[in-house]
């Protein structure tokens, strides 16, 4: 494909300036690459072996201490 030669051509239709710009922001939107996946998510398990902020102070703490978090 060189420089000279269109990416796509309306082959039926005379497009307005505002379709055509809706059509080309479709296939830059499809054809661009996916900066970054969404990370993965946290297993309870693996969550479960990181610190805590440790036992908190206030109404319910020392029943609190003892449920899991």
């Amino acid at each position: 494909m060189s420089a000279e030669e269109p990416l796509f051509r309306i082959v039926r239709g005379v497009p307005t300036a505002e379709e055509l710009a809706a059509l080309v922001g479709a296939v830059m939107v499809r054809t661009r690459p996916v900066a970054a996946a969404a990370p993965a998510p946290v297993s309870h398990w693996a969550r479960s072996a990181r610190p805590t902020a440790g036992p908190r102070s206030g109404p319910g703490a020392w029943r609190a201490s003892g449920l899991p978090r």
